[in-house]
Protein backbone atom coordinates (compact mmCIF):
# COMPACT_ATOMS: atom_id res chain seq x y z
CA UNK A 1 0.00 0.00 0.00
CA UNK A 2 1.52 2.93 -0.85
CA UNK A 3 -0.51 5.08 1.66
CA UNK A 4 -2.67 6.98 -0.56
CA UNK A 5 -6.66 7.73 0.86
CA UNK A 6 -9.71 6.13 0.09
CA UNK A 7 -12.53 7.75 -0.79
CA UNK A 8 -15.62 7.22 -2.56
CA UNK A 9 -15.58 4.59 -5.38
CA UNK A 10 -14.66 6.14 -8.29
CA UNK A 11 -15.88 5.28 -11.92
CA UNK A 12 -14.63 1.72 -12.64
CA UNK A 13 -11.43 0.91 -14.62
CA UNK A 14 -11.50 -2.50 -16.80
CA UNK A 15 -7.96 -3.72 -15.33
CA UNK A 16 -10.23 -3.61 -12.18
CA UNK A 17 -7.65 -1.39 -10.46
CA UNK A 18 -7.69 2.44 -9.15
CA UNK A 19 -10.46 5.04 -8.26
CA UNK A 20 -13.32 1.69 -8.93
CA UNK A 21 -11.91 0.00 -5.32
CA UNK A 22 -11.91 3.19 -3.36
CA UNK A 23 -8.20 3.89 -4.45
CA UNK A 24 -7.22 7.61 -5.84
CA UNK A 25 -3.68 6.88 -7.25
CA UNK A 26 -1.52 8.28 -9.75
CA UNK A 27 0.10 5.92 -12.26
CA UNK A 28 3.18 6.31 -10.63
CA UNK A 29 1.74 5.11 -7.33
CA UNK A 30 -0.26 2.22 -8.84
CA UNK A 31 2.41 0.57 -10.95
CA UNK A 32 4.74 1.80 -7.47
CA UNK A 33 2.15 -0.84 -5.56
CA UNK A 34 1.28 -3.28 -8.12
CA UNK A 35 5.19 -3.59 -8.70
CA UNK A 36 5.38 -4.31 -4.87
CA UNK A 37 2.77 -7.14 -5.11
CA UNK A 38 4.39 -8.54 -7.89
CA UNK A 39 7.63 -8.70 -5.80
CA UNK A 40 5.97 -10.11 -3.34
CA UNK A 41 4.00 -13.20 -5.47
CA UNK A 42 7.77 -13.79 -6.92
CA UNK A 43 9.06 -14.15 -3.26
CA UNK A 44 6.78 -17.01 -3.02
CA UNK A 45 6.82 -19.05 -6.19
CA UNK A 46 10.56 -18.68 -6.45
CA UNK A 47 11.71 -19.78 -3.84
CA UNK A 48 9.78 -23.16 -4.35
CA UNK A 49 11.11 -23.84 -7.94
CA UNK A 50 14.43 -22.99 -7.43
CA UNK A 51 14.51 -25.49 -4.11
CA UNK A 52 13.22 -27.97 -6.91
CA UNK A 53 15.24 -27.26 -9.50
CA UNK A 54 18.72 -27.71 -6.72
CA UNK A 55 17.16 -30.92 -5.54
CA UNK A 56 16.66 -31.90 -9.45
CA UNK A 57 20.06 -30.74 -9.96
CA UNK A 58 21.13 -33.83 -7.35
CA UNK A 59 19.50 -36.74 -8.73
CA UNK A 60 21.61 -37.14 -11.36
CA UNK A 61 24.90 -37.36 -8.81
CA UNK A 62 23.19 -40.31 -7.09
CA UNK A 63 24.30 -43.72 -7.48
CA UNK A 64 20.40 -44.28 -8.21
CA UNK A 65 20.09 -42.38 -11.19
CA UNK A 66 22.10 -45.33 -13.51
CA UNK A 67 19.09 -47.36 -12.75
CA UNK A 68 16.44 -45.28 -14.21
CA UNK A 69 14.78 -46.52 -17.20
CA UNK A 70 15.27 -44.63 -20.69
CA UNK A 71 11.77 -43.24 -19.71
CA UNK A 72 12.32 -42.03 -16.59
CA UNK A 73 15.50 -40.81 -17.47
CA UNK A 74 13.69 -38.42 -20.36
CA UNK A 75 10.63 -37.56 -17.45
CA UNK A 76 13.82 -36.15 -15.66
CA UNK A 77 15.36 -34.06 -18.84
CA UNK A 78 12.67 -32.72 -19.07
CA UNK A 79 11.68 -31.67 -15.80
CA UNK A 80 14.79 -30.35 -15.47
CA UNK A 81 14.57 -28.14 -18.48
CA UNK A 82 11.04 -27.29 -17.39
CA UNK A 83 12.35 -26.05 -13.67
CA UNK A 84 15.11 -23.74 -15.11
CA UNK A 85 12.78 -22.19 -17.70
CA UNK A 86 10.58 -21.54 -14.62
CA UNK A 87 13.22 -20.08 -13.18
CA UNK A 88 14.39 -17.58 -15.89
CA UNK A 89 10.85 -16.43 -16.33
CA UNK A 90 10.09 -15.99 -12.41
CA UNK A 91 13.98 -13.72 -12.32
CA UNK A 92 13.00 -12.26 -15.60
CA UNK A 93 10.57 -8.87 -13.68
CA UNK A 94 14.00 -8.48 -11.65
CA UNK A 95 16.27 -8.19 -15.16
CA UNK A 96 13.27 -6.32 -16.35
CA UNK A 97 13.30 -3.98 -13.62
CA UNK A 98 16.79 -3.29 -13.39
CA UNK A 99 17.98 -2.73 -16.76
CA UNK A 100 14.51 -0.42 -17.02
CA UNK A 101 15.02 1.20 -13.68
CA UNK A 102 14.79 5.17 -13.57
CA UNK A 103 13.27 5.87 -17.50
CA UNK A 104 9.85 6.11 -16.32
CA UNK A 105 8.58 2.90 -17.66
CA UNK A 106 7.05 0.90 -14.45
CA UNK A 107 3.75 0.65 -15.82
CA UNK A 108 5.45 -1.28 -18.55
CA UNK A 109 7.44 -3.23 -15.80
CA UNK A 110 4.49 -3.95 -14.06
CA UNK A 111 2.82 -5.46 -17.18
CA UNK A 112 5.60 -7.61 -18.60
CA UNK A 113 6.59 -8.68 -14.96
CA UNK A 114 3.07 -10.01 -14.75
CA UNK A 115 3.15 -11.87 -18.18
CA UNK A 116 6.40 -13.29 -16.91
CA UNK A 117 5.73 -14.47 -13.75
CA UNK A 118 2.08 -16.24 -15.59
CA UNK A 119 4.28 -17.63 -17.85
CA UNK A 120 6.78 -18.95 -15.11
CA UNK A 121 3.68 -20.42 -13.11
CA UNK A 122 2.60 -22.12 -15.74
CA UNK A 123 5.77 -23.71 -16.49
CA UNK A 124 6.02 -24.49 -12.46
CA UNK A 125 2.88 -25.92 -12.71
CA UNK A 126 4.25 -28.10 -15.58
CA UNK A 127 7.63 -29.27 -13.51
CA UNK A 128 5.32 -30.07 -10.55
CA UNK A 129 3.76 -32.37 -12.56
CA UNK A 130 6.66 -34.23 -14.72
CA UNK A 131 8.61 -34.06 -11.04
CA UNK A 132 5.76 -36.03 -9.45
CA UNK A 133 5.49 -38.48 -12.45
CA UNK A 134 9.01 -39.30 -12.13
CA UNK A 135 9.32 -39.90 -8.38
CA UNK A 136 6.15 -41.68 -8.02
CA UNK A 137 7.09 -43.93 -11.39
CA UNK A 138 10.73 -44.23 -9.63
CA UNK A 139 9.03 -44.52 -6.27
CA UNK A 140 6.15 -47.04 -6.61
CA UNK A 141 6.07 -48.39 -10.29
CA UNK A 142 2.29 -48.46 -9.96
CA UNK A 143 0.39 -48.27 -12.79
CA UNK A 144 -2.37 -45.95 -11.17
CA UNK A 145 0.41 -43.33 -10.82
CA UNK A 146 -0.40 -41.14 -14.28
CA UNK A 147 -3.91 -41.25 -12.94
CA UNK A 148 -2.79 -39.99 -9.26
CA UNK A 149 -0.58 -37.27 -11.37
CA UNK A 150 -3.15 -36.20 -13.73
CA UNK A 151 -5.27 -35.73 -10.35
CA UNK A 152 -3.12 -33.94 -8.79
CA UNK A 153 -2.77 -31.83 -12.13
CA UNK A 154 -6.04 -31.24 -12.29
CA UNK A 155 -6.06 -29.98 -8.62
CA UNK A 156 -3.26 -27.24 -9.20
CA UNK A 157 -5.10 -25.95 -12.11
CA UNK A 158 -8.31 -25.58 -10.32
CA UNK A 159 -6.62 -23.63 -7.28
CA UNK A 160 -3.98 -21.83 -9.07
CA UNK A 161 -6.03 -20.49 -12.22
CA UNK A 162 -10.01 -21.93 -12.77
CA UNK A 163 -10.76 -20.79 -8.93
CA UNK A 164 -9.10 -17.14 -9.29
CA UNK A 165 -10.50 -16.54 -12.84
CA UNK A 166 -13.83 -17.68 -11.66
CA UNK A 167 -13.82 -15.15 -8.81
CA UNK A 168 -12.52 -12.45 -10.98
CA UNK A 169 -15.26 -13.09 -13.47
CA UNK A 170 -18.04 -13.42 -10.62
CA UNK A 171 -16.94 -10.38 -8.89
CA UNK A 172 -16.70 -8.85 -12.67
CA UNK A 173 -20.46 -9.96 -13.24
CA UNK A 174 -21.33 -8.65 -10.14
CA UNK A 175 -20.36 -5.11 -10.37
CA UNK A 176 -22.30 -4.94 -13.78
Amino acid sequence: MTGAPEGPPGPARPDGEGAGHGRHETPEEQADRRWGELMQEIRVAQTGVQILFGFLLTVAFTPRFTELTDTDRTIYVVTVSLSAAAIGAMIGPVSFHRMIAGRRLKPRAVTWASRLILIGLLLLLATLTAALLLVLRVATRAAYVPWLVGGLFLWYLLCWFVLPLWVRHRHTADRR
